[in-house]
């Protein structure tokens, strides 16, 4: 591994679960307090409705999204409690990590990759600066790509090779960190070295472990 690795020149982090605290399950459990409708149908971390599919890629508004997801679990009460639940799994952003990330930017070309949509980047980049003064997640990377903002989404192989277009990126030479599996495959797919963080490790582990930190 060390020997394949030592010519890294780029690394791509995943947003949910490896930079920002995630827990899905705090939003399956929110909804479910909602309706009677089991949640989990429809969205786990491993699968999606084709709804949350189109709300990730900014094919549909965010009015559009509430509204047909109103419909879908038969809820009649307030908006607000709609956009709570679904932004009830973003926790929080260690300062570590942030300390982490600009040291990576320093030794490699970083570029953040997020599956996400407009209500939840709002959401973390409001608890970004309450907690640590900082706008958004522009100045720890290269690049920062939201999929709601390319109208393609992980694990599709199209959204990995524009990141690697755009920025003349040579995929032997890129590490991808993700959490989800199917992504980690996708990325696999392009030529990338791609690996899945565990749950429960930390990403600064997992680069030590790469010899990449």
């Amino acid at each position: 591994m060390q020997n394949k690795l030592k010519e890294i020149q780029n690394i791509i982090f995943d947003l949910g679960g490896v930079i920002i605290n995630l827990d899905p399950q705090l939003t399956i459990q929110e909804f479910n307090k909602l309706s009677k409708f089991p949640f989990e149908e429809i969205y786990t971390q491993a699968q999606q409705d084709e709804l949350f599919n189109q709300f990730d890629k900014g094919q549909i508004s965010d009015f559009d999204f509430f509204s047909t997801l109103r419909k879908r679990i038969g809820y009649e009460g307030q908006e607000i409690d709609l956009l709570k639940a679904w932004n009830a799994m973003l926790l929080d952003v260690p300062e570590e990590r942030l300390d982490m990330l600009v040291e990576m930017k320093q030794r490699y070309n970083t570029f953040l990759l997020s599956n996400t949509c407009e209500p939840h980047i709002t959401a973390f980049e409001h608890h970004l600066y309450l907690d640590h003064g900082v706008k958004n997640f522009n100045d720890y990377f290269n690049k920062v790509y939201y999929s709601c903002r390319m109208g393609m989404r992980k694990p599709d192989k199209e959204i990995f090779e524009k990141v690697l277009k755009e920025n003349n990126l040579n995929p032997e030479e890129t590490v991808f960190i993700d959490d989800s599996v199917q992504h980690v495959k996708g990325a696999g797919e392009c030529g990338i070295n791609a690996y899945l963080l565990p749950k429960n490790m930390e990403v600064e582990t997992l680069l030590k472990e790469l010899k990449l930190l």
